[in-house]
C-alpha cells in the first residue's frame, strides 16, 4: 500500500511538473497576424517556352492586427528568385524588415504558388536571437502600375520566440 501511494505521488509530481513546463513552452511562442503591402520591381532572366525565370526587389509596410502590435510599421526591403515552369510557380527570397526604433531581423522564405513558408534568421536589437516562423499567403495584387512591377499584399501568420 505504501509503494502504491509513493508511486501515485510520484506521478502527481511528474504530472504537475509537465504541466508547468507545457504552460512555460506555451507561453513563449507570441502569435505572428500581420498584413505585408509590397510593391515589386521586376527582372526577367529566362522567358522560353514553359519556363520563366525572374529575379524580383520589393520593398513594403507590415500592418500588425495582435494586440501587441509588436510588427507594426515594420518596413520591408526583399529579394527573390521566382521560377514559373510549364505553369508551376517556384521561387526564394529573403526580406529585411527595419522596426520603427532602427533594430531590424531578416527572414528567408520559399514559395510555391501563392503560399510561402518562412523563417526568421538574424535579428539585431530587441530582435536578437529572434526564432519561428510561419507563412504567407498572396490575397490581392493588384494591376501593375507600370511595366515591369508588382503591387499586392500578403497575410502572414505563424509564430515568433525572442531570446531571453
Amino acid at each position: 500500500m505504501a509503494t502504491i501511494k509513493k508511486t501515485i505521488c510520484t506521478l502527481s509530481i511528474v504530472g504537475i511538473f509537465t504541466f508547468i513546463l507545457f504552460i512555460v513552452i506555451a507561453q513563449a511562442a507570441e502569435p505572428i497576424d500581420c498584413v505585408v503591402c509590397q510593391d515589386m520591381t521586376i527582372t526577367t532572366i529566362v522567358q522560353t517556352g514553359d519556363l520563366i525565370i525572374m529575379g524580383y526587389e520589393s520593398k513594403g509596410i507590415v500592418l500588425d492586427n495582435t494586440e501587441s502590435k509588436f510588427f507594426d510599421s515594420d518596413t520591408v526591403h526583399g529579394v527573390g528568385i521566382m521560377k514559373i515552369d510549364k505553369g508551376k510557380v517556384t521561387g526564394s527570397w529573403i526580406n529585411k524588415h527595419l522596426n520603427p526604433s532602427g533594430d531590424f531581423y531578416v527572414t528567408e522564405g520559399s514559395s510555391v504558388g501563392p503560399e510561402s513558408n518562412f523563417k526568421f534568421i538574424y535579428g539585431t536589437g530587441k530582435f536578437a536571437g529572434i526564432t519561428g516562423g510561419g507563412k504567407t499567403i498572396r490575397f490581392t495584387k493588384g494591376k501593375p502600375v507600370s511595366p515591369g512591377t508588382s503591387q499586392g499584399c500578403v497575410k502572414v501568420t505563424g509564430t515568433y520566440e525572442l531570446k531571453k
